[in-house]
């Protein structure tokens, strides 16, 4: 699915996945003249080569919440392997009991569940763990910068923080963001991102679970089509 992120409309729907399914998008694109000033994707090598060969004037901009995404990913990764590799059964068992407290960020943490001191424990038992989300925190800010130069600057600092703490998990992810810097840096130019194609997907999947799945696809893809211009679009 791709979004015109001004209106929120659904302007193309492609059969299957991946970037060869967007063939016809780019054809129709062309053909209409449009002038695309900047684009919202994840980090997907094919979104990259397909948007940047087919819009090559357009500036890519990478999605915040899947680069986000990709760190708790990471952060997970750590903590199971650090899990495997504990010795200690308290230290053990405080590591287990933190599995979704790492993907919180603290101002969610339940305080009526003892989550903030729960988390904090497991902090001071395990270093890397530590290290590893008190960066996450910081990558946060990357987005809340007065100016694109001081993001720049940050984006520069917490890679040579993550490189200097030998985490092989943390030196790649601050590898692949040094890699992105330009997508990432040209949010401030361009302050947009895919929440609202999320948004749209989830609908979408909504839309297919009421209708017990659509077998006509054309009267599917008419109904997503439409799922911006009533607040009841889902219904029926």
């Amino acid at each position: 699915v791709v979004l015109d992120l001004m209106s929120g409309a659904v302007v193309f729907i492609g059969n299957g996945k991946g970037s060869d399914s967007l063939e016809p998008f780019w054809r129709k694109l062309k053909s209409s003249g449009a002038k695309i000033k900047a684009v919202a994707i994840d980090m997907s090598p094919a979104y990259i080569s397909a948007v940047s060969e087919n819009l090559p004037n357009a500036s890519l901009v990478f999605d915040r919440f899947h680069v986000m995404k990709m760190y708790n990913d990471k952060l997970s990764d750590l903590r199971r392997y650090l899990q495997q590799e504990a010795e200690d059964p308290l230290q053990l068992q405080v590591i287990k009991g933190t599995r979704w407290l790492l993907l919180k960020n603290k101002e969610n943490l339940n305080q009526e569940k003892d989550e903030k001191e729960r988390l904090q424990r497991a902090l001071e038992l395990n270093k890397p763990l530590a290290t590893a989300y008190y960066l996450k925190d910081e990558l946060r800010l990357l987005w809340q910068q007065e100016s694109k130069d001081a993001a720049s600057r940050l984006l520069s600092s917490w890679a040579k923080t993550a490189r200097s703490t030998n985490i092989k998990i943390l030196i790649k992810m601050a590898n692949s963001l040094q890699a992105h810097r330009s997508g990432l840096l040209n949010w401030y130019d361009f302050p947009i991102s895919t929440g609202p194609l999320e948004g749209t997907n989830n609908k979408i999947k909504t839309l297919q679970r009421q209708a017990y799945g659509f077998r006509d696809k054309e009267f599917f893809k008419l109904k997503i089509f439409g799922l911006h211009e009533t607040k009841y679009a889902l219904v029926g």
